[in-house]
């Protein structure tokens, strides 16, 4: 797998960095934002170090399914019942702060809503 080594996305996925993990396998780490917008907030991120959604190639289709599969079944485990928000932030005009692809699921009881 690819990896950069100045990305921090990359060091948690690899354990250089601790993370609050959620879940993880071979391909995905789902783990908990360190500055959450909701009270509960997760990252999915591929392991592979791909910069943004619009970088994703054929052969990434798997992992990008996977992650959307994830989002609902990890909203369940953390006791979201009542919906949640999934958002893929992409370039800057997109909003994306760290460059590695990344899946943000927001849930839990509002008021939250940050934008």
């Amino acid at each position: 797998m690819s990896h950069d080594p100045n990305c921090i996305f990359c060091k948690i996925a690899t354990g250089q960095i601790p993370g609050r993990k959620a879940y993880e396998d071979d391909e995905l780490l789902a783990f908990h934002d360190i500055h959450p917008w909701a009270p509960v907030h997760l990252l999915i991120i591929p392991k592979v170090h791909v910069a943004m959604l619009s970088d994703v190639q054929p052969e990434h289709q798997s992992w990008l399914g996977k992650m959307l599969l994830l989002a609902p079944r990890l909203m369940k485990e953390q006791g979201v019942s009542n919906g949640f928000r999934t958002v893929i932030n992409t370039g800057a005009d997109g909003g994306q702060e760290v460059y590695h692809l990344h899946m943000h699921v927001y849930g839990g009881p509002r008021p939250w809503l940050k934008g």
